[in-house]
């Protein structure tokens, strides 16, 4: 059984630095495995905000790891800042949009693959081949989605993830085309007062995702009533504890399931 919900800072955090070569840029992630000497059974990648590898999201990773699943959070701009880390204040979000805006979803998607790889590599038995899970928030959150579409990975969570109605990173067709192309399960959590994802963009998300799985069981929607863009974060203002505890309640759900 696991903690439904993890110490903000575990002490002390079993993280550390890595750089992975597994793929077509260094990647310098933050990697945090767990005490069990078990073979690993699953893995969680983490996808930060604009904000880049900052305390908060390497503390995401370390809770994980805290409750059993090794958990590795990866940058991605690790073109053009490969040691970013950023505060909340509005010179980051414009220092993180701009570096956002030189991404493209091949990069992505060919980063997070390096990562799967340098996972299963370090982890993966032969007996048992390893569970994925990918969490993203903000921009990582629409990362999350493009990696949904990436047959090693079983469960992807976007939470916040805006755009995904009106385009991709580099340019393109939206986001939510790529759905059809997701063999393991989606769920996208938005907040229902989110100004970077307006009721039309929601109800755009929530009807692609009925339209492509009318089950809801694989492709899934929440909305969090009373919450705003960045929710899960209590470094922002725009912190919201009880949507915070129901959204770690279901990641820790996916990343244990």
């Amino acid at each position: 059984m696991f903690s439904p919900l993890p110490p903000v800072r575990p002490e002390p955090s079993p993280g550390s630095w890595v750089t992975l070569n597994t793929g077509p840029v260094p990647l310098r992630c933050w990697w945090a495995p767990t005490s069990s000497a078990m073979p690993a059974t699953r893995a969680v990648i983490v996808l930060p905000e604009i904000f880049g590898l900052n305390g908060w999201v390497r503390g995401v990773a370390d809770r994980l790891s805290a409750t059993g699943v090794p958990a590795l959070a990866m940058p991605l701009f690790a073109r053009t800042a490969p040691d970013l880390e950023l505060g909340y204040d509005p010179e980051s979000t414009h220092e993180g949009r701009r570096h956002k805006e030189a991404t493209s979803t091949e990069g992505i998607l060919a980063d997070v693959q390096a990562a799967i790889d340098w996972l299963q590599q370090a982890l993966e038995s032969r007996e048992q081949p390893l569970r994925i899970t990918v969490v993203g928030f903000c921009f990582g959150g629409h990362a999350a989605l493009l990696a949904a579409t990436l047959a090693d990975v079983q469960v992807s969570l976007d939470f916040y993830g805006a755009g995904v109605s009106r385009g991709r990173p580099g340019g393109g067709a939206p986001s939510l085309e790529l759905l059809p192309s997701v063999q393991g399960e989606l769920h996208c959590l938005c907040g229902s007062i989110d100004p970077l994802i307006p009721c039309s963009d929601q109800q755009a998300i929530q009807a692609a995702l009925q339209t492509q799985d009318p089950t809801g069981m694989r492709l899934r929607y929440s909305a969090f009533e009373g919450a705003d863009h960045g929710f899960m974060c209590e470094a922002r203002d725009q912190y919201h504890q009880a949507s915070a505890e129901e959204g770690w309640r279901l990641l820790l759900e996916a990343a244990h399931s």
